[in-house]
């Protein structure tokens, strides 16, 4: 630095203080010479004045001469690291005030050329992503320095399985400013099943130079990359395989060895149901016997009684015979009633004159849903009373059959209350039930 020479005292002429460059950052200093061309001691009083006061001091701030006598005063700039410090010319002053002659007061100027300065901050975040295809990432650039900035981000990684999309691609930045960039990386095809895979990668942040700026106008800038991982998940996990493997034993265990055994012990059940179920008597058994009929052998004349007549209210359909032993032969009746709501109905069927009756089976049809009350009667005895909208169908057995006698009557009485729905779907008109009567229709003449 060029030191300059002041004077004070009336009269002096201005004298300017010569250029200074300075970094942020750094520092640098000039001096000014003051010098008494008074006829009396005089003190100066030197000030910093303008946009570089700040962070600029004169050293000594006062000084005091003897008559003829100078002194050299130091101005020492610090200007900060700071984007707040742009880059370009700032005026410079520096005031000179005599104590005796304030008056006389100088202002002497300078220009401090600020150089320029680069510097991003950025910040990639998260460090790590999981995802089957692809990952989002969040990139904070800040320009730091005391320029604009054109930047732009060059990916790095090992092969070329990832793809690497920025935006905005190549922001520009004031000094001080900060952006959010959004990046996204994609890899090219899936993993379908085993482990994750684990794709590391860089970032590295650039600052593009203008075509007209000159390779050596700034200071390059090292920055170390920023290190990030897209963890790629594969689309079926592995508890998922072996979820579906023991599914897949199990089934094939199932139709192995399970379904097959309860098969067996299902149709073992059946038969042991059926030998244990006693054999009426006169009932034609497979493989016949002594006592048995032949095939195609007529029934006896008893089973052409076994039409029976109805009672009030219900029709009787005859049942099929069919030929046993010498106590008597299978026989089958229906009673049908239809009873309109809120009447009680009966039917009946009575065994023929000289015959005996011997129950072992009955069967009650409720079809429609009906709702009332049902009694079944065998002649003088009563045999159970149903609500009719506790069921559809119910049937009752007995290993030692009841016998009905001659001229009585196996008889159901309706009570209809309300009638139900048929499978057409629309409600019916009247009740209507249904009761098959089946066992052994014998003589009584031996």
């Amino acid at each position: 630095m060029t030191p300059s020479a002041a004077s004070s005292g009336p009269g002096a002429p201005d004298l300017d203080i010569p250029a200074v460059t300075v970094t942020p950052g750094d520092t640098a200093t000039t001096t000014l010479t003051v010098r008494n061309d008074s006829d009396i001691v005089e003190a100066y009083s030197l000030e910093v004045v303008g946009d570089c006061a700040s962070w600029t001091i004169a050293e000594p701030a006062r000084v005091s001469l003897y008559p003829g006598t100078s002194e050299t005063v130091t101005l020492r700039l610090e200007p900060p690291r700071s984007p707040e410090i742009r880059a370009g010319e700032m005026p410079l002053g520096v005031r000179v005030l005599p104590a005796e002659h304030p008056d006389a007061v100088q202002v002497l100027e300078t220009t401090v050329h600020i150089e320029e300065f680069r510097e991003l901050r950025t910040e990639l975040a998260p460090r790590r992503r999981r995802g089957w295809l692809r990952g989002r990432y969040r990139l904070a650039v800040r320009n730091q320095g005391n320029t604009p900035a054109q930047v732009g981000f060059t990916p790095g990684q090992a092969g070329e399985e990832l793809a690497f999309a920025f935006n905005p691609a190549k922001p520009k930045l004031e000094p001080g400013e900060s952006v959010e960039v959004g990046l996204r990386v994609r890899t090219g095809k899936p993993v379908w099943f085993g482990s994750p895979v684990v794709w590391p990668f860089t970032v590295d942040t650039t600052e593009d130079r203008d075509q007209d700026e000159q390779p050596g106008s700034y200071d390059t800038v090292v920055r170390t990359p920023l290190d990030a991982e897209f963890v790629q998940i594969p689309v079926f996990p592995k508890w998922l395989l072996a979820l579906l493997a023991a599914l897949l034993a199990l089934l094939i265990a199932w139709f192995a060895l399970v379904r097959p055994a309860v098969r067996s012990a299902a149709k073992d059940a059946a038969d042991e149901a059926v030998q244990a179920r006693p054999t009426p008597a006169g009932q034609q058994t497979p493989g016949g016997g002594a006592g048995s009929a032949g095939p195609g052998t007529q029934g006896s004349d008893a089973s052409a009684g076994a039409g029976g007549g109805s009672g009030a209210g219900g029709s009787v359909g005859g049942g099929g015979t069919s030929t046993g032993s010498g106590s008597g032969q299978q026989s089958s009746q229906t009673i049908d009633v239809q009873t309109a709501g809120g009447e009680t109905k009966t039917g009946t069927y009575t065994v023929p004159k000289g015959s005996v009756f011997g129950v072992t089976d009955i069967v009650v049809a409720n079809f429609q849903g009906d709702e009332g009350v049902l009694t079944i009667s065998f002649g003088d005895r009563k045999i159970t009373t149903i609500a009719m909208e506790t069921f559809r169908n119910q049937d009752y057995h007995w290993v030692t059959p009841i016998k009905i006698p001659e001229g009585n009557a196996v008889s159901i009485e309706v009570t209809c209350n309300k009638p139900g729905t048929p499978a057409t779907g629309l409600r019916a008109k009247g009740c209507h039930e249904v009761l098959n009567v089946s066992g052994l229709l014998g003589s009584t003449k031996q």
